[in-house]
């Protein structure tokens, strides 16, 4: 394998450690941020003594609420993370936009991850309802080192292809 990326995002197991509403625990993985956090770091840690940190990177979703796992600080949350994170090397952070708000026509997002942006050292990949303008936007404005696509790949296989040529998505 070329890498591995840590899955810390949807609700899955480190998701529910790091996030409040659902981390119970009253031990040293329970609690403080830092303990919530605590087990993610110490899976990143191992990972990165095993592989080389040259080879691994996170996906996360501090403002995601799945399978009930949600935060009461998703931004303190968020931004411990890059922080903690800094300290390992990894290649990259994967993280997943807050969900849009759609009021009177308009879409908006009353969180953003510019503040984990500018605290993460490593590549920043962005996700979450991005087309092809805004991702190349945030691009452009230092938003993201790179914009990842999920639904979109999986309903246009070619999807390369069609951005390239400005076909229109399924």
């Amino acid at each position: 394998f070329d890498g591995v990326e840590i899955h810390g995002a949807n609700g899955y197991l480190l998701d529910q450690f790091m996030k409040d509403h659902v981390n119970d625990r009253t031990d040293q993985y329970g609690g403080s941020l830092e303990n919530r956090c605590r087990f993610v770091l110490e899976v990143v840690e191992a990972i990165c003594q095993e592989i080389g940190a040259d080879k691994v990177g996170i996906r996360l979703s501090p403002f995601l609420d799945y399978a009930d796992s949600g935060d009461s600080d998703p931004e303190a949350l968020g931004l411990h993370m890059m922080e903690a994170l800094n300290k390992y090397g990894l290649v990259y952070a994967h993280v997943m936009e807050p969900m849009k708000i759609t009021t009177g026509g308009t879409v908006e997002t009353p969180h953003g991850l510019l503040p984990f942006r500018k605290a993460f050292q490593g590549t920043f990949i962005a996700v979450g309802g991005y087309n092809k303008e805004d991702g190349n936007k945030a691009i452009a404005e230092g938003y993201a080192d790179l914009v990842a696509f999920g639904r979109h790949f999986l309903a246009n296989p070619d999807l390369p292809r069609r951005l390239e040529l400005n076909a229109p998505l399924n």
